[in-house]
Parts: structure tokens; sequence; C-alpha cells
């Protein structure tokens, strides 16, 4: 069903791919910090204080959408032994761990005006700290193995230990009496969020998906052409 892969033919296409959404990118983060800082209102009791949100829930949607990514591309990886999976992997890791950390930071400056203090022990803030430290310990790993299976084994253990952590994350409002609200997005449900604030929290969230491809197209072609220097044909 999976077949290798060609680092020339791959790299044909990821190659070209950067320029273009770096274009993508600007036009996005343009209009969504025109959208976030200018047009959207205040919110009626944190002030212009909200808008650390457009940064603050984006950066953590990207985070644990990529974490869940790693982890499947993984366990497929390891289960039908395809090297590009973990590979593809390797090279996600970076930006969600940035991610996580921007989540981390900008929760924390929320934190101060709202609930009057930098840091607290919340359920949320403890398990999104706590993937950081499962991001670290994946980046970590890439370091210092450097057989290939014995780090494909690795790696993929820290994703699928991880990954348990992940609806912590999400239903931690829920489960447990938090600082943090209940969740003001709903799928299956209506939403609490105002359309006038959901807007530019959705572009920011595009804008921030771009920009975590176009740092994966940088560190996956870094990949690709590392193989070709070591004359590889395929992965």
């Amino acid at each position: 069903m999976f077949k290798y892969f060609e680092p020339n033919k791959i790299f044909s296409i990821t190659s070209k791919a950067p320029k273009y959404v770096l274009i993508l990118f600007i036009i996005v983060l343009s209009i969504g910090l025109i959208e976030a800082l200018i047009l959207s209102p205040e919110d009626y009791k944190q002030s212009h204080s909200v808008r650390i949100m457009y940064v603050h829930v984006p950066a953590a949607w990207i985070s644990l959408g990529i974490f869940s990514s790693i982890t499947a591309l993984s366990i497929i990886g390891y289960i039908f032994k395809i090297r590009n999976f973990f590979l593809i992997s390797k090279s996600l890791a970076p930006s969600g761990f940035v991610f996580n950390i921007i989540a981390l930071v900008t929760g924390s400056i929320w934190g101060k005006p709202t609930w009057g203090t930098w840091w607290a022990w919340d359920a949320r803030i403890t398990s999104m700290f706590i993937l950081a430290l499962f991001y670290l310990l994946y980046l970590i790993a890439w370091r210092i193995y450097k057989d290939d299976e014995k780090v494909f084994k690795i790696t993929s253990i820290i994703t699928i230990l991880g990954i348990i952590n992940v609806p912590i994350i999400k239903y931690s409002v829920d489960w447990w009496s938090t600082l943090h609200q209940p969740a003001s997005i709903n799928l299956l449900s209506k939403s609490s969020i105002h359309t006038s604030m959901l807007f530019p929290l959705m572009i920011m969230t595009a804008a921030f998906a771009l920009f975590s491809i176009l740092i994966f197209l940088m560190k996956y072609n870094t990949e690709l052409i590392k193989i070709k220097n070591k004359g590889l044909d395929r992965l």
C-alpha cells in the first residue's frame, strides 16, 4: 500500500513550495493582524488584553494539531516501516514546539491582567507545560540517537505517551475546576464567541498554520538535501 519516496522527486516539489507559502502567509497574517488589533472589538471585561487571544489560542491549537500529526505518522511509519513518515514528523516537531512555547508565554502574559498572576499550576497550563516537555524529549531523541531503528522506536514511544496528554489538555476545563474558562468554540453545538472575534481568530489560525507549513518545508528540504548528499536514492 505504502511505497518509498525518491528524494529527487519529492525535493523537486517541496523546494519550490516555500516561496508561495511565504507570500500567502504574509497576506493572511496582514489581514489577521488588522482584524485582530484594529477591527475586532475589545472585551467588556478584559478590555484590550483580550487581543492576546488571537496569538495564544491559534498557537495552542497548532501545537496540539502538530503533536497529534506526529504521533499518527510515527505509529503508521513504525508499523509499515515508512522512513519518510519519520522524516516528516522530525520536520514538523520544531514548529510544534515553538508554538507550544508561544502558547505558554502568551498565556502567562494574558494571565497577569486577567487572573492577577503570571503563572498558576492550573490543569490546562500544567498539561500544556507537560506537552512542551514531550516535544523537548522528542527533539532531544533525534539529537542523541544516530541509529535509525533505535530513534524510530524511541520517538514513537515518546509520541504515544505524549498523545495521552492531548485529550487532558482539551477536556481539563470540563473535568476539573480551573482558572481557564470553558471552551468558547464548539463544533457540535453553538459557539459562545461572537463572530466579530471568531473571524479574526480563524484568520490568525490560518496564518499560524501557514507559518508552520513554511517552517516544515524548510526543515524537510534540509533533511532531503542531507539524504541526497549521502548518495541515497530512496528514503
